[in-house]
């Protein structure tokens, strides 16, 4: 069995952590270098129900996308949920790894995850990695079709493709509009729309997608007469879980460690329900409220202090 400090060597290959943004939090974050390790639990999120996952399943080293401590802290007490992780991880001999924006630009990366779980060909980054000589490192990723799809065709295609979620697939634009070519981004993306006009795209698939910066995106059809499509930030980045876990089984085989790698199929989207909208009504009559129920005015008496 390989130690923990030659398995990270070999996940540093691939995600090499220099590569990360500046205020990122990536690397080992839990870990005695010289323990051995037999089996990986690759996940999105290292949350409780993970680490618990990641017990129950007897791994020595867990895998995670999203950083434990992204903007510090100055305390692993148990009595915080975040310190109850490192507690847990620590008194069953669990490392704790993470691979964030270094994966997100990676070779294949998080968006090529996402592009294959949709069965859409990679054409380029969608912002290249301007280190990267070869051009094939980046954020997001400009794809193509295997046959032009309507914009309602291609939702629904992403909500069959994607591990379901209660959010599932939000639509912006014209559901009947026919798409040809599509750029996508696992995890927040409405901060490369400026990127995504410049593509020339007919859709941008991503998630986290806000009011004002999508409803100015929309409005600015002169130029980008495009659809957006919004999942569940959790789905558009499980894919790379199952990516990164058949990139480490590679590795695994190919220096004889035989590693029994897993990923976590736990949904750790923090959305739990979802209630449509009745969209034929999207002008409801508001009713004015009642003396009974309406608020005291300042001249009020008995106001409380």
């Amino acid at each position: 069995m390989p130690r923990l400090s030659e398995v990270i060597a070999a996940l540093e290959i691939l995600w090499p952590a220099e590569r990360a943004e500046s205020w990122d939090a990536v690397g080992t974050v839990v870990g005695d270098p010289d323990q051995e390790v037999s089996r990986v639990l690759f996940a999105v999120d290292p949350v409780q129900e993970i680490v618990d996952e990641a017990v129950k399943l007897g791994a020595d080293l867990l895998v995670t996308h999203h950083p434990l401590y992204l903007r510090g802290t100055t305390t692993v007490a148990a009595s915080t949920f975040k310190g109850r992780v490192v507690h847990t991880l620590i008194k069953n001999d669990i490392a704790l790894h993470v691979a964030h924006t270094n994966a997100d630009t990676a070779d294949p990366g998080v968006s090529d995850a996402l592009a294959g779980a949709l069965d859409l060909r990679v054409v380029r980054p969608l912002v290249p990695d301007a280190t990267d000589p070869e051009g094939r490192r980046g954020l997001g990723r400009v794809c193509e079709l295997d046959h032009p799809l309507t914009v309602r065709e291609l939702a629904a295609r992403a909500a069959e493709r994607l591990p379901g979620t209660a959010q599932g697939i939000r639509v912006a634009g014209d559901p009947e509009a026919v798409v040809h070519t599509v750029a996508v981004s696992g995890g927040s993306g409405d901060s490369l729309f400026d990127a995504v006009r410049a593509a020339g795209v007919d859709a941008f698939l991503t998630a986290d997608l806000r009011h004002h910066p999508a409803s100015e995106f929309l409005a600015d059809r002169a130029h980008s007469p495009l659809a957006l499509l919004d999942a569940a930030h959790w789905a558009t980045e499980w894919p790379w879980c199952e990516l990164a876990a058949a990139q480490l089984d590679e590795i695994s085989d190919r220096h004889g460690w035989d590693l029994r790698v897993h990923v976590s199929k736990t949904v750790t989207d923090p959305w739990t329900a979802h209630a449509a909208s009745d969209t034929a009504h999207p002008s409801p009559t508001t009713a004015l409220p009642t003396s009974a129920s309406r608020p005291p005015s300042s001249s009020s008496t008995g106001a409380p202090n």
